[in-house]
């Protein structure tokens, strides 16, 4: 069976501070890298978003999509269930990152995927290129506002 894989990492310097996302997609033979940087951001929030920008390229949506992701933060949330409560409690307590995990929820019912928890800075050749990628990012030019990130109040944001 035909499966798409996807690699991908975040970077932030500081945290909060400049951040970025780096994601590899693998199908067959063919292979694309995504990137980008943001301004102000978090650590958590650019792994989400490498995911994200991955899924989002994706265009025949049938196909099984294997993520792997050196975050315990995302893998744990998605694997765990945790998502699924805090969609159904709307975040109730202050869960970070409901904007992202939203859009997140929203993208990946249009897929059968399976998510892996990959050991970070290791030996992994494609999430070590993911890291590249978002460092590199990170440290760019033109660099993008996190416009839900800096929009919410800095004393008690429920986005970090």
């Amino acid at each position: 069976m035909d499966k798409i894989t996807l690699y991908t990492d975040g970077a932030a310097r500081g945290n909060p501070g400049r951040g970025g996302y780096g994601a590899v997609l693998i199908y067959g033979n063919h292979k694309k890298e995504l990137s980008k940087g943001f301004k102000y951001t978090t650590n958590n929030r650019m792994e989400l978003w490498a995911i994200i920008a991955g899924l989002e390229s994706i265009t025949n949506r049938e196909i099984p999509v294997t993520i792997y992701s050196d975050s315990q933060y995302v893998v744990n949330s998605i694997n765990k269930g945790w998502l699924n409560t805090w969609m159904k409690t709307n975040f109730k307590g202050g869960k970070k990152n409901p904007d992202l995990w939203k859009r997140y929820h929203a993208i990946a019912k249009d897929f059968t995927i399976n998510i892996i928890w990959v050991k970070g800075h290791a030996d992994n050749e494609f999430n070590n290129l993911c890291d590249e990628l978002a460092t590199a990012a990170a440290d760019g030019k033109n660099l993008d506002v996190d416009v839900e990130y800096e929009r919410a109040p800095a004393a008690g944001n429920t986005l970090l």
